[in-house]
């Protein structure tokens, strides 16, 4: 059985609407270099990464964002439109071959505007405790 579609009347600040781990996996940054065209071998490749001074293969910045986004929308459903999704990406996320990486995303209601019926959704993204997007912020508007 599917949750209801969440309104506007029934959210207030500081509701915690959203929760979700999310493994990235060395399949998917092929996948998404692949979609993005974004090939720079830091993404794919640890000999790569460690000689430019990472500890190896990184996900793309905006792979993390999207994945961190969906927790959002996948809540939201069809019951608004994001209106606005910006981050700052504060920390990379390294990718182990064997075990991926796993973010934890939580999204809380952090204002909303009865006028104009937004939400805005702040995103906390998280790995390995530490937080790797900052500022994430999403404006959702219900019907």
């Amino acid at each position: 059985m599917s949750a209801a579609a969440p309104t506007f009347e029934q959210l207030t600040a500081g509701d915690v609407v959203a929760e979700r781990e999310i493994t990235l996996t060395r399949d998917e940054l092929v996948r998404y270099a692949g979609a993005s065209g974004d090939f720079n071998p830091i993404h794919y490749r640890d000999d790569f990464a460690q000689s430019v001074g990472l500890p190896g293969v990184l996900a793309h910045g905006m792979l993390t964002m999207g994945a961190a986004g969906s927790v959002a929308t996948d809540w939201l459903g069809t019951a608004g439109v994001v209106r606005d999704f910006q981050s700052r990406f504060t920390r990379p996320v390294p990718v182990d071959a064997a075990a991926g990486a796993i973010l934890t995303v939580t999204a809380t209601v952090g204002q909303l505007d009865a006028d104009a019926r937004t939400a805005r959704l702040d995103l906390k993204v998280t790995f390995d405790g530490a937080t790797v997007l900052g500022k994430s912020q999403m404006v959702v508007a219900f019907a």
